[in-house]
């Protein structure tokens, strides 16, 4: 098949390259490289399956052939109120993505019939008053805090995404990512794993905001990229949580991270939250495996540590001059 993968070239998106390309399919990855990287497919591109192609998807999207699927990833996804790639910095760009980059993905699965999966977020929950998160719940989200701009994206995405099912009979797909995790991610992200393997690699202490007793899960990128083409097979119009259902909280991560790396500097705790950050984040997984009969399989501590040996590598090579 021919595969367009908006943001193709991010964290999520070339990981998805790669196993695509693996399985023998054509691939075209799309990207402005705002947030995504030139190094994060560098080592696609002489694949003769292959091709990058610079382009905003804000814009209209004109492909030269028909694809099979479209897979709409493009979106800044951090939201580190400091990281230049993060939604904070790039509000109006994120809500461009969600919104009109949604409606130019759509209108390339409609006109060639193609299947069509989004990639949503488990923010679409906002700080949620139900715990774990089932894809019933229609969440806890302020329309006009900071962290809107992703949150309503996303939902708003999620709105497009029905409509052009219902009316045009365009056969989506919408996954509700959680936290993932993997090589790739951004040094500078902002987000709590590159933040915390970052300082600990580097010795220093890691940044807790609050008392770290807010929880995360986190999912490995393998376990991700198996879910959602999991869900790009299955016949499932419906949104579905792709995650992993092991809860830590921050303080017990940046431990785990500290011990891992065998970095001795601690934790220092900082009262600085964004407004909206959710207390609780944990995914109800009945839906993906009743329907996908997926679950995740690679646990935190084997995930942590091909992400500090990836990190470790790039942090090691030698600045260009």
């Amino acid at each position: 098949m021919r595969i367009l993968i908006t943001g193709g070239a991010g964290f999520v998106g070339s990981h998805l390259c790669d196993r695509l390309l693996a399985d023998g399919h054509h691939v075209i990855a799309m990207d402005n490289l705002i947030t995504g990287s030139r190094a994060n497919v560098a080592h696609l591109i002489n694949h003769p399956q292959f091709e990058l192609v610079l382009h905003n998807v804000a814009q209209r999207i004109v492909l030269p052939q028909p694809v099979n699927v479209v897979l709409h990833f493009a979106s800044p996804a951090s939201p580190s109120q400091t990281a230049p790639t993060g939604y904070l910095q790039l509000p109006i760009q994120t809500l461009k993505a969600g919104a009109l980059g949604t409606l130019n993905a759509l209108g390339v699965a409609k006109a060639y019939g193609a299947r069509f999966l989004l990639a949503s977020t488990s923010e679409v929950y906002g700080d949620p008053l139900e715990h774990p998160q089932r894809e019933s719940y229609w969440g806890n989200v302020d329309p006009v805090g900071p962290r809107s701009v992703y949150d309503e994206a996303k939902r708003f995405a999620e709105a497009l995404t029905m409509a052009y099912h219902r009316t045009h009979a365009v056969d989506t797909r919408i996954v509700r990512i959680f936290n993932t995790f993997g090589p790739r991610m951004a040094l500078d992200d902002g987000r709590v794993v590159p933040n915390f393997v970052g300082q600990a690699l580097r010795g220093l202490p890691l940044t807790v905001y609050g008392d770290g007793a807010q929880t995360r899960s986190f999912c490995y990128v393998d376990d991700l990229v198996d879910g959602i083409l999991a869900l790009l097979e299955s016949s499932e119009h419906m949104p579905v949580n792709i995650g992993n259902p092991h809860e830590v909280t921050i303080r017990e991560f940046a431990e785990l991270i500290n011990g891992a790396t065998g970095n001795a500097a601690g934790i220092v705790c900082e009262d600085r939250r964004t407004q909206g950050d959710p207390q609780q984040r944990k995914p109800d997984l009945t839906r993906a495996r009743t329907l996908l009969r997926w679950e995740p399989r690679v646990d935190l501590a084997e995930g942590l540590r091909r992400t500090i040996h990836a990190f470790r590598e790039r942090l090691l090579e030698p600045t260009p001059a």
